[in-house]
């Protein structure tokens, strides 16, 4: 848990809400906080339960260190890590396999911003942070300029998405099957950092519903465009894929999480507690699947 990147205060607070969770089934689970490239396991272990979120943890770093030492790791495997993670690598697989995605161009801003050929509204994001960080919806042209500078912090290149207006949606995807819909609610503005973790930011939080309230045949298209792009992915064991959902009821995969967040009250849980399973059991159903995987 833990971790160098943006995500690391979120990251403890997965690791130590699946480390009670494990330690409850009677397991023997450690803590190990990374605060850098590097990892120092406890001897003899049998399995690393990955929770660092965003760089190192999620982008196929971390998943090579463990390869190498011969250990056995929870979820996503090094390319499939690196290609969610990525998000220019993501669209590029979703539409490779007819994923339905909001249209994209992607910028290089290693000389500076410039606008994208199609006009606001737009979402600018850049293409390898997680929970939102950089992210925003440029709603007139005068706004542009200034998001592409703050997005061109993360790197040297920028992910430009149509805007899409509708409901906020995530599916969790567990042995490749979807659960149900999560319908998100932000209390304000767009699911950003701040309405994701207002313990952390002090933003007006989000509410949440699920089952969403949706019909059965818009729930079933949701969840088979969310399948399709943690199939398109290649995601071992788990993803929580986002979903956007128009005013005609189209979902739009924006990106599947390789390493959602695993509090109690975290998306993927929730989606696990409607089916009937409870948090223990959703961690110790990660834990078992990995090791069918990698064996050791």
């Amino acid at each position: 848990m833990g971790g160098p990147g943006s995500e690391r205060r979120i990251s403890l607070a997965s690791g130590q809400a699946v480390l009670r969770a494990l330690r409850s089934l009677g397991l023997h689970a450690q803590p190990v906080d990374v605060t850098g490239t590097t990892i120092e396991l406890p001897p003899g272990t049998d399995l690393a339960f990955n929770l660092i979120h965003g760089t190192f943890g999620e982008d196929g770093q971390l998943q090579e260190i463990l390869e190498r030492r011969g250990v056995p790791y929870t979820g996503a495997g090094v390319h499939s890590s690196r290609t969610a993670f990525d998000k220019n690598l993501a669209k590029a697989a979703f539409m490779a396999a007819g994923v339905p995605t909001p249209r994209a161009e992607i910028i290089d801003v290693s000389n500076g911003p410039r606008l994208p050929s199609f006009t606001a509204p737009f979402v600018v994001k850049p293409p390898r942070e997680g929970s939102s960080v950089g992210v925003h919806i440029v709603r007139v042209p005068e706004d542009a300029m200034a998001a592409m500078a703050d997005a061109a912090k993360y790197g040297h290149d920028v992910l430009i998405e149509e805007f899409i207006a509708g409901k906020e949606l995530t599916v969790g995807i567990l042995n490749d099957t979807a659960l149900p819909v999560v319908h998100i609610a932000p209390r304000d503005g767009f699911y950003d950092m701040a309405n994701k973790y207002p313990w952390m930011s002090g933003g007006a939080g989000s509410d949440y519903k699920c089952p969403a309230d949706l019909d059965a045949a818009t729930t079933r298209a949701v969840q088979d465009a969310a399948l399709a792009a943690h199939r398109a992915l290649g995601v071992e064991i788990y993803s929580r894929v986002d979903v956007l959902l128009d005013a005609q009821g189209r979902p739009f995969v924006l990106e599947a999480n390789t390493i959602p967040g695993m509090t109690e009250t975290s998306l993927l849980p929730k989606a696990a507690a409607a089916t009937g399973m409870a948090f223990p059991e959703l961690c110790r159903i990660i834990a078992e699947l990995s090791l069918a995987l990698r064996p050791g």
